[in-house]
């Protein structure tokens, strides 16, 4: 972050010094929450949460060397006093942007890909200059405001990760950070529950262009006819990317290789390159396209927009991570979270890149998916269950809906031949947790053999992942 001597900040967020703080000591950076990750000259958030007070942890954090705590109720610490921690962070972030005006703030959204995207652009702005861009998927009104933080005066580039939970979300994160570029993915069923329908998941999403000025750029996804409709909601100019011959940049002559990798030609109003991606699924052209049609607004060389993609590998944990065992047993790692769309693309890349092996999967109940949930989890089960597996396993709590459409689409699948009758091509099994999933399919699996493990957050499955991962015969 820019330096800024602890009377600054106190003025900035209108706190108080207290706790003998020291009004010329200097934050340096870098702003945390997790006393854990204080650097000498850092400024430590202290958050009040269901199970843990960061207040509690304000001594160990200055011991650790923080400058001072970012509190709202006085500690056994250096510390500015604040009403609200996290209105504080907001403000004292956006007073940064301000200090910056030679950097470029794009901002991502979208229901599916933002991590994806985000990542791949970065990558290329990176070419360009100096860029700060979010760990993971730091987007929502705490990680957003703190990787803001990490800009100072040689950043060129923010390349921000904006998620919404419900309509107006967007908008305060970009008064936070006003962007100059905004990018729109899609509008997909995830959260679908929260806002109750797609048209409303648009209209927050859209909350993006909105924030943008005259003179910034919209770029939008052709092919997605909510995203398409978002440029008469912005006084911005619109750019399209997608895969028809109406997007100014686009791909053409897509191709998959035996591992579920895309090439295709980039195709742009000052040339044209070849991509061969190392991402797996064809989803990932549409996050490519996205990324390359923001750096060809930023003026990147079309043939280092095409090098640069191809040469990306995944920057983010537990998205599509492929691994493999000693002993052959192929881990497709996409537990980071999934909801309905993202589902059908991870079983798609699955069947290219399992195809010719067993097969086995390892899903959950899907979350936050309102009156539909019943429906869509149901529709999940069909999906894996006729997805030609060997064995699936459905794991953790409301996973009835699943279990009934795996088992209906196994059993309209063809049973194994010389098999008991009514036994179905697929083992189906329920149990509690990722530990458990991982034991189930360890008595399942031999060399050679593939596996795709992919749900919500909350049921952690990357523990699955490495379980399984760590279970190869020595």
């Amino acid at each position: 972050m820019i330096p800024l001597p602890l009377a600054r900040i106190a003025e900035i967020t209108s706190g108080t010094l207290s706790g003998m703080a020291d009004p010329r000591a200097v934050v340096r950076g870098p702003v945390v929450i997790d006393s854990r990750a204080v650097e000498p000259g850092s400024l430590f958030v202290a958050f009040a949460g269901a199970r843990v007070d960061g207040h509690d942890f304000a001594a160990q954090a200055v011991r650790a060397g923080a400058v001072a705590v970012l509190a709202t109720r006085p500690v056994e610490a250096p510390a500015v006093i604040v009403e609200d921690a996290a209105a504080a962070l907001a403000v004292l972030a956006s007073a940064q942007v301000a200090a910056l005006p030679r950097t470029t703030v794009i901002g991502v959204t979208g229901s599916a890909g933002k991590t994806t995207t985000k990542d791949l652009l970065a990558r290329l702005t990176a070419r360009m200059g100096p860029t700060v861009a979010p760990v993971g998927s730091f987007n929502n009104e705490l990680g957003h405001p703190l990787t803001v933080l990490r800009a100072d005066q040689d950043t060129r580039f923010m390349v921000l990760e904006l998620a919404a939970r419900n309509i107006g979300h967007i908008k305060e994160l970009t008064r936070i950070a006003p962007p100059r570029i905004g990018v729109v993915l899609n509008v997909g069923t995830a959260h679908l529950g929260v806002f109750g329908g797609k048209e409303a998941i648009a209209k927050a999403k859209g909350e993006l262009v909105e924030a943008l000025s005259g003179e910034g750029v919209a770029v939008l996804n052709a092919d997605d006819p909510l995203v398409r409709e978002m440029a008469s909601r912005t006084e911005a100019r619109v750019t399209f990317y997608g895969r028809g011959e109406d997007a100014a940049i686009r791909a053409d002559d897509v191709t998959m290789d035996e591992r579920g990798r895309a090439s295709f030609t980039l195709r742009t109003p000052s040339g044209d390159a070849p991509v061969t991606l190392q991402l797996y699924g064809g989803h990932s052209v549409d996050n490519a396209l996205a990324a390359a049609a923001a750096a060809y607004e930023l003026g990147l060389p079309v043939a280092t927009i095409a090098d640069e993609l191809s040469q990306a590998t995944p920057a983010s944990r537990w998205r599509m991570e492929v691994s493999e065992r000693a002993d052959g047993v192929t881990v497709i790692n996409d537990a980071y979270n999934a909801n309905p769309d993202s589902m059908r693309a991870a079983f798609e890349t699955f069947a290219v890149l399992g195809q010719g092996r067993r097969r086995f999967a390892v899903i959950a109940a899907l979350r936050e998916l309102g009156e539909e949930a019943t429906a869509l989890n149901r529709e999940l089960g069909v999906l894996a269950g006729g997805a030609g597996l060997t064995g699936l396993v459905v794991a953790g709590p409301d996973a009835e809906p699943v279990l009934e459409g795996a088992h209906e689409a196994a059993r309209a699948a063809q049973a194994p031949p010389g098999g008991p009758p009514g036994e179905t091509a697929t083992r189906i099994v329920h149990v509690p947790d990722a530990a458990a999933a991982a034991a189930e399919l360890g008595g399942w699996l031999r060399p050679g053999d593939a596996v795709l493990i992919k749900g919500p957050r909350a049921m952690g499955l990357e523990r699955t992942a490495e379980l399984v991962l760590g279970g190869a015969p020595q």
